[in-house]
């Protein structure tokens, strides 16, 4: 705990302008605002922090965010005309909250803007390790990280020796399941949209094959190319075809971790799985899961991922846009296929 200098700085935003009904988000849906400003110091009577947001995180879940739900979502809408909200690193610069004093640093629910009011700090956790890029609190010892490393442990239950597929792999997600997967001894086949990402995962991430979806005219073919003898574990971010196919070439008694669907999200009306008899017959296992239900094992995580990014016995690649004036354009990409790795925004360097 402590006191900042009672100063009103200024605070740039980026605002949601209106709700999208279907389709890519634009960058036009969005909005820098540079006009705002707020008081560096906690309010009165409560129990809080102020963050000077120093890496905002850009995740395919932020498009569902951006519509209307008439029924409650897992996550909150946008509000329009308020800053959008996401994961983000970011330096405690006054706080009245025990866990925290200023000169922290934490990850967490912030907004994507230059200093957050942070009124309900269990959503952060304090950062312990400043001796690795705090950037990676975005990604592999952040959200995406514990969504990898519980998706595939908890929810997956792998074996060694086991075949393992995962779509939208060369993603935040993705290109650390199929690290875990090969340290467990693993065969590993990954899916990613551009020949780049598809040669990042077998000379960098050390998956045993990789292939280009968008030069695959029939995926149920090419999967069975793949696996011959079928798929025991899907990490699925991608939903649709991909997983009707997937269907088709899972083994007896497969798993799939349903991570994400980012071939969903655009989409007015969303396709179909024509095929989901399959999990009856073959016994399939499907399980979709939320990372908020895993934050108990966060520190667990964090020490045994830290421990591996030292000894060099994990690869990750980091897709870095500077300036928050530039947030939407990384958002935007994000859903063309733009980033290779995680994508995130460096708002400020200290």
């Amino acid at each position: 705990m402590g006191s900042a200098e009672d100063v009103v700085v200024a605070n740039k935003k980026v605002l949601l302008k209106h709700f999208i009904a279907g389709g890519a988000p634009k960058e036009t849906d969005m909005e820098l605002v540079t006009t705002g400003t707020i008081r560096l110091r906690v309010p009165e009577g409560s129990t809080a922090l102020i963050l000077k947001n120093l890496y905002l995180s850009c995740d395919p879940y932020m498009r569902l965010r951006m519509t209307k739900h008439e029924e409650a979502s897992y996550v909150d809408d946008f509000v329009p005309g308020k800053p959008i909200a996401g994961f983000g690193v970011g330096k405690v610069v006054d706080s009245s909250h025990p866990d925290f004093k200023i000169g922290d640093y934490a990850w967490g629910m912030t907004g994507w803007e230059e200093y957050s009011l942070i009124t309900d700090p269990k959503l952060l956790f304090k950062i312990h390790h400043t001796e690795v890029p705090l950037s990676y609190y975005t990604g592999i010892l952040g959200m995406p990280g514990l969504t990898a490393y519980a998706g595939f442990y908890d929810i997956c239950s792998p074996k060694k020796g086991e075949r393992i597929f995962i779509s939208a792999a060369s993603g935040a997600v993705g290109q650390l399941v199929g690290q875990f997967a090969k340290q467990l001894g693993c065969y590993v086949v990954g899916s990613a949209g551009s020949d780049e990402k598809v040669n990042l995962l077998k000379t960098k991430f050390g998956f045993d094959e990789a292939f280009n979806y968008k030069k695959e005219p029939d995926m149920t073919k090419t999967l069975k190319r793949y696996f011959p003898d079928g798929i025991d574990i899907y990490f699925e971010n991608v939903g649709g075809s991909m997983l009707e196919a997937v269907l088709y070439n899972m083994r007896l008694k497969g798993r799939i971790a349903a991570c994400g669907m980012i071939s969903q999200y655009n989409l007015e009306i969303p396709e179909g799985v024509r095929n989901l008899f399959l999990i009856i017959g073959k016994r399939i296992r499907m399980e979709g899961f939320l990372v908020f239900d895993h934050y108990g094992s966060y520190l667990e995580f964090e020490e045994k991922v830290v421990q591996l990014i030292k000894e060099e016995k994990i690869k990750y690649v980091e897709d870095i846009v500077e300036g928050l004036e530039n947030a939407p354009v990384a958002l935007v990409g994000l859903f063309e296929g733009r980033n290779v790795g995680k994508q995130l925004v460096a708002v400020t360097h200290e």
